[in-house]
């Protein structure tokens, strides 16, 4: 069996990391799997990405053109949208791959929609958000028009029926009916969204949530952990975390902002508690968050992150809409509680009080509420950080989902002799 996996990125993103996870883990049961990514950074064999100068430089500027030629100004946006409407040489790259299966991640920025019909092969698509059913939108926040045909796209701030979102709906409608396509939702509410869209409702959907690695995402002593990372060992730690939050609306980081300031005026942990956010750098001036603040910046590699999550009592993700956000996976693993909305695929991963806390979607007041209960009784945070470890242990290994990967490529293989 040989599988041709394809991503935009190898390192940076979440979706890059669910590829590299699992091309590593059915590489070690034996199958013949390779990744190609438009954006190579790391030096895995496995690995494989544009080898001329040409090549690498389009990789790193093809985004910023497929917004030039579809006249998308992100400026104007109410978030990321792509029409994925430029050529690519990807059937040329699967012609001379020539792999069983073609297994899709994120490959919005890479692929013109029109080329999937051309691979001719059994297609696996794992949806890192909700792009590959959406009209070009990749989190379509309220709006449910995907389920009919878009336009009237809120993301383009659009009022017209026939806009660039239906335009890019009819492509797709058109150039994937008739596929041999199979959709993965990490999430059960990715594949229920999946469901009621237009475009896959017809489609085989199959839920496998994303991987960890264990051997590293595992709990360390929280004194180590903070001896190597210089934080204090005499503070209860709060931790928050994401790419680009302070631009990134729906990272929610105004909705943190106001449950800090909600504990900080109760006077509750104030002297005791500290938070760490890493992902950015300290802004200039710096927000006044109520505690004191620690920035840790943009961690790059798995050990420094696993690490991280070990040292601190508490993370903390107000996102507003997630698929399956690897940080909560993450730091569950590494036995760190997490609060968070109960939105998206949060609550595939949080249980309700036995292993975090579940706030009611947008609320700050209940976000607030939840970090207070994790924290103020440290038996209880311990029970909690146990239960957290052992559901990773036992739902998101990389051996556990490779192996139901592994066996979806021979049924998909079976069904098409």
């Amino acid at each position: 069996m040989k599988i041709l996996y394809l991503n935009g990125d190898d390192i940076e993103g979440g979706a890059a990391k669910a590829a590299t996870r699992l091309l590593r883990g059915v590489h070690a049961q034996g199958v013949d799997a390779r990744l190609y990514v438009q954006r190579k950074h790391g030096d895995d064999p496995l690995v494989d990405g544009p080898l001329s100068a040409f090549g690498k430089a389009l990789g790193r500027v093809r985004p910023t053109l497929e917004q030039l030629v579809c006249g998308i100004n992100p400026r104007k946006t109410n978030g990321p949208f792509c029409a994925a409407y430029l050529t690519d040489r990807l059937s040329a790259l699967v012609d001379k791959t020539a792999p069983d299966i073609v297994h899709l991640h994120w490959v919005a920025r890479m692929i013109r929609l029109e080329t999937l019909a051309r691979f001719n092969l059994p297609i696996v698509w794992t949806m890192h958000d909700s792009w590959a059913f959406t009209g070009g939108c990749y989190l379509p926040g309220d709006c449910t028009r995907y389920k009919e045909s878009c336009g009237k796209c809120p993301v383009l701030r659009s009022s017209e029926e026939d806009d660039l979102s239906h335009q890019v709906w009819r492509r797709k409608q058109k150039a994937w009916k008739d596929l041999n396509l199979t959709i993965i939702a990490p999430s059960h509410w990715m594949a229920e969204c999946a469901r009621n869209s237009s475009l896959f409702r017809e489609k085989r959907i199959v839920v496998i949530h994303n991987a960890i690695d264990i051997d590293i995402y595992k709990p360390v002593d929280k004194r180590t952990a903070r001896d190597a990372l210089k934080l204090p060992h005499d503070k209860k730690l709060i931790l928050f975390g994401a790419n680009q939050f302070m631009k990134d609306r729906n990272k929610g980081f105004h909705l943190l902002v106001q449950a800090l300031d909600e504990l900080a005026g109760s006077n509750f942990l104030n002297d005791s508690t500290e938070l760490v956010i890493f992902g950015s750098s300290a802004p200039s001036p710096q927000q006044e968050l109520g505690f004191k603040t620690h920035y840790i910046g943009w961690q790059s590699d798995d050990a420094s992150l696993a690490l991280l999550y070990a040292a601190a009592d508490v993370f903390v993700l107000p996102s507003l809409q997630e698929n399956l956000p690897y940080t909560v996976m993450e730091a569950m693993a590494c036995g760190t509680p997490c609060v968070a909305f109960n939105q998206g695929g949060v609550p595939d991963m949080i249980d309700h009080k036995q292993n975090g806390y579940l706030a009611r979607p947008i609320d700050d007041s209940g976000l607030a509420f939840g970090i207070k209960w994790v924290l103020e009784d440290e038996d209880r945070r311990k029970e909690l950080s146990v239960r957290a470890v052992n559901k990773t242990q036992r739902e998101f290994t990389t051996q556990k989902v490779a192996n139901r990967y592994s066996a979806l490529y021979w049924e998909i293989l079976d069904s098409s002799l």
